[in-house]
């Protein structure tokens, strides 16, 4: 990110927060960043995706922190969250009933991308993808992987 950029704002705002989700407004950021967001960021939820390359505006949140996490269009308004801070775990019997905030925690903890997640999983990426949007979650047997990566990644989630 330039340091000329509109967003810079928005990344110094929300490094400046202490809590792990920050609700905004669309209004509240056009006033930060001292401009109007353009008219996809009202009318596309893609606009506000975490992506690492080629969207500015994610760039500011990302270096921040946070990742743009709940996006409600119809009443503009944006929640920012620390990624795999929230999650619970649920357990049957002895097997760790992973969700998408657990993997996706799991994921943030080891640094990688979720290509690089799924490469050490030896799954493909739309299959993380897929449980961290929660389209389904890990088999058992996914389950019993994600707990052997996450104990030899030192990953604390009890």
């Amino acid at each position: 990110m330039t340091p000329n950029s509109k967003y810079l704002a928005l990344k110094e705002y929300l490094r400046q927060q202490k809590h792990d989700d920050v609700v905004m407004m669309i209004s509240e950021i056009e006033t930060l960043i001292g401009d109007r967001l353009p008219p996809t960021a009202r009318t596309q939820r893609a606009w506000w995706s975490n992506r690492r390359k080629g969207a500015v505006q994610a760039s500011a949140w990302m270096h921040a922190g946070y990742h743009a996490e709940e996006v409600d269009l119809v009443n503009e308004r944006i929640t920012f969250r620390k990624p795999g801070r929230i999650y619970e775990v649920r357990r049957q019997g002895n097997i760790v009933l992973w969700d998408a905030n657990l993997v996706k925690a799991l994921r943030h903890y080891m640094g990688l991308t979720q290509m690089e997640f799924a490469e050490e999983l030896g799954v493909r990426q739309p299959t993380v993808s897929e449980w961290e949007t929660g389209a389904y979650g890990p088999r058992r047997s996914s389950s019993k992987l994600l707990t052997l990566v996450a104990e030899q990644a030192g990953f604390r989630y009890e």
